[in-house]
């Protein structure tokens, strides 16, 4: 007993500890917590669900097979059109980090906003529309050799000829005269004997696939002296109902070709309005 208890004073009683309070108190926190971790990964499975999405957004029914055009990018203006493909690309390189998704992405200021084109996006209405987006095709000069003032990107040789063919046939139509029109592809096709051609010959415009025009960009005898545009193969598509953008490997090599410094710069700042879309 202490000396204040013996003196009758006011005995010294030990502060109480509510723990039934306190346990309740660390379950709120507790929940709420969990509650907002909660939130927080419903909110990131929604966006990654949103972002999956949009990398499938294009309708069957706008696939014809009959035509062999996927008319959901007629109605794709740039942000939309960069959107769609930069989906793609986090869809095939889920393993990616976002700094490498970053790396891969192209901007919506390099696409070209082609939706005032309301004609069918067919093989034989691509003359027409080049000369409604570029107002004008005048023929290269004749130095330096190899520089186009346009190129056009197919999923395939057999398509890229197809477009050669509707080029030649097409163009004195719509009043373009002596266009010169180069195959630039593997199909049959040396690299060797391409690299030739364009090192001693003028061209106006190049047809071919990414892989085969990156080839030529990086030996040189492909040039962009006099380039204006890249049109990009888009709309079509195969039996499968399958373009350039739905394989893995070829939505690689488109990225790798688009993201070429000779296009958009060393920082990637260039290339405004460069790409078309068709």
């Amino acid at each position: 007993m202490s000396g204040s208890d013996s003196e009758g004073g006011v005995p010294l009683i030990e502060a109480q500890f509510d723990v039934d309070a306190s346990s309740k108190k660390r379950k709120r926190e507790a929940d709420t917590d969990a509650s907002k971790d909660s939130k927080k990964a419903a909110k990131k499975a929604k966006q990654k669900q949103k972002k999956k999405q949009k990398a499938k957004e294009i309708s069957e029914d706008d696939l014809d097979q009959e035509l062999g055009v996927n008319h959901s990018f007629e109605r794709m203006d740039g942000q939309l059109l960069a959107d769609y493909v930069n989906a793609r690309t986090r869809l095939y390189w889920k393993d990616l980090s976002s700094v490498e998704l970053e790396d891969r992405s192209i901007s919506a200021r390099t696409v070209h906003d082609c939706t005032s084109w309301t004609g069918p996006r067919t093989t034989d209405k691509l003359s027409a529309f080049l000369k409604k987006q570029a107002s004008t095709l005048q023929p290269t000069p004749s130095k330096p050799p190899g520089a186009p003032h346009t190129l056009v990107v197919t999923a395939s040789g057999i398509r890229a000829a197809d477009v050669c063919r509707s080029l030649k046939s097409g163009l004195p139509k719509e009043g373009v005269k002596h266009s010169e029109v180069a195959k630039l592809f593997a199909k049959h096709l040396k690299l060797a004997d391409q690299v030739k051609h364009l090192k001693q010959k003028k061209i106006d415009i190049g047809v071919g696939t990414p892989d085969r025009l990156t080839a030529l960009l990086e030996d040189g005898a492909l040039s962009t002296k006099n380039l204006k545009r890249v049109v990009v193969d888009v709309s079509y598509i195969d039996q499968k109902k399958r373009g350039i953008l739905d394989m893995k490997e070829l939505h690689e090599a488109l990225i790798k070709l688009l993201q070429r410094k000779e296009l958009v710069g060393e920082d990637k700042q260039g290339g405004d309005g460069l790409f078309l879309f068709y």
